[in-house]
């Protein structure tokens, strides 16, 4: 129904556009939190993620909603970079690391005070 009405009035197109400059931007914040509470170790989340959001573009009919899930899909995949770029971003002092973490890995503060420089 959606597409339908989009497709009529000739604005499929700028819903996609829209909706994966949204869809991007989000996950541009999930980077951070995720890593902050969780490491690198929820890696595997985005790529389960990725591969389900693939597989639905593939399996819809819809040229709209199969946009949608193949850019969230290639998003998810292009998160599991950035969750370990941010470990890189945090080691450098650009992010702050997570001080629960930091203990839970047998990192103290002076450890990671030692390593900022």
């Amino acid at each position: 129904m959606i597409t339908q009405i989009l497709t009529e009035t000739h604005l499929l197109g700028l819903a996609i556009g829209l909706c994966t400059f949204l869809i991007i931007g989000l996950f541009h914040p999930v980077v951070i939190k995720f890593h902050y509470r969780f490491g690198t170790g929820c890696w595997w989340w985005f790529l389960i993620l990725g591969i389900i959001c693939i597989a639905l573009s593939l399996w819809t009919d819809s040229i709209f909603w199969g946009a949608i899930a193949g850019v969230t899909g290639f998003s998810s995949f292009w998160t599991i970079k950035e969750i370990f770029d941010q470990e890189k971003r945090v080691e450098r002092g650009w992010f702050p690391a997570n001080p629960r973490r930091r203990k839970r890995d047998g990192i103290t503060a002076r450890d990671a005070r030692s390593t900022d420089n």
